[in-house]
């Protein structure tokens, strides 16, 4: 996690993608909710044709208003916001809170959103982002997609594309990995960048990780080539429920979004939501010794490192201790989760990475 210094300024793109490199939809958890709370309409779309397999991520029907049938491909699409006369009312109003003005202008088509009620006879209050200072966070951009099956250069250059013609100052590249870490302490973030400036900045170290990467590593790498600062902001999550979305660690990304971009944004649901998701976790566990003992190795080997007066050698020692264990029960702690959740008999994941 970064110490950040000072807050990221300008226009800001935040961007994830659905597949890979969002374990426990963290990454794409996050924006959908950032998108239910800021003014933000359609603004571009990268089509499916020469990215996606459609096979993979089908289309889908869906009737309109009007009883039309209609096919949603799964596009990647760029959510901004709009400029409006009457935002100005909205600094006369508390931090958090503002009443739905003009709701009728306003495009909240970002999945799991709603639309307002259009026969309310009152204004209705809604949560919404914030600066610390008050004003609503009005220069955030939201990207929102699946990753793609093919032709990730191609794609990497029309999200450049984007950011340079909406001048976008700082790109955050959001994602979530299935990692050795216990559902009952804090989930680890970390944040990096390849831009000197921006980690003095904002405290980031850069990423020296070697291996398969997701296409958000491509578009980094080719934002950086062009001059516009990347940011990689990712979650670690307990690869032993990895068939569960995990709330908590979209949490996690909010808390360091709101560090990195000085802004307050509300939790709503999600805090409950997190709490039941370590609640079922902790019952399935309860259930199952084998799971509870691979938890507890997990949770003393988390406090072991994080311990104040853990030396660069304990940290060394512990993690090497912890690799030399036998893979067989972690792998059957891990089936008995599944099974679990699911509620299939068995007797008895796939851990990602990313930069």
């Amino acid at each position: 996690m970064s110490n950040a210094s000072e807050p990221l300024s300008g226009r800001i793109l935040l961007a994830a993608f659905e597949g890979w490199s969002d374990a426990g939809n963290a990454a794409s958890g996050t924006l959908e909710w950032l998108g239910e709370l800021l003014d933000v309409d359609v603004l571009h779309t990268i089509g499916s044709d020469g990215y996606i397999d459609l096979q993979v991520h089908r289309p889908r029907i869906a009737l309109t208003d009007d009883g039309t049938r209609e096919v949603l491909w799964p596009e990647t699409n760029l959510y901004g916001p709009v400029a409006r006369p009457d935002r100005s009312e909205l600094l006369r109003h508390a931090p958090g809170i503002v009443p739905d003005l003009d709701e009728s202008a306003v495009v909240h088509d970002l999945p799991g959103s709603e639309a307002p009620d259009a026969e309310a006879d009152t204004p209705a209050l809604r949560p919404v982002v914030n600066r610390i200072s008050g004003e609503p966070a009005s220069d955030l951009f939201l990207l929102v997609g699946v990753e793609p099956s093919r032709n990730w250069q191609a794609f990497a250059e029309e999200v450049v594309e984007i950011a340079e013609g909406w001048a976008i100052d700082t790109v955050i590249l959001l994602g979530s990995l299935f990692s050795d870490s216990p559902h009952s302490r804090p989930i680890t973030t970390q944040v990096t960048s390849e831009h000197p400036v921006i980690r003095a900045k904002i405290g980031a170290s850069r990423s020296d990780y070697e291996g398969p990467i997701g296409v958000s590593t491509v578009i980094g790498l080719a934002l950086e080539e062009a001059g516009v600062p990347v940011v990689s902001l990712w979650a670690q999550v307990p690869h032993y429920v990895h068939s569960a979305p995990s709330p908590k660690a979209t949490l996690a990304l909010i808390d360091q979004l709101e560090e990195l971009l000085d802004i307050v944004v509300p939790r709503g649901e999600l805090v409950e939501q997190s709490n039941d998701w370590e609640h079922n976790i902790n019952r399935i566990a309860e259930a199952d010794e084998d799971m509870a003992q691979y938890i507890q190795r997990l949770e003393e080997a988390r406090d072991a490192v994080e311990a104040p007066e853990a030396t660069g050698d304990a940290i060394a020692y512990e993690f090497q201790k912890f690799l030399q264990e036998p893979a067989r029960d972690d792998a059957e702690a891990q089936d008995r989760a599944e099974q679990a959740e699911s509620g299939e008999p068995g007797d008895g994941g796939e851990p990602g990475t990313g930069v």
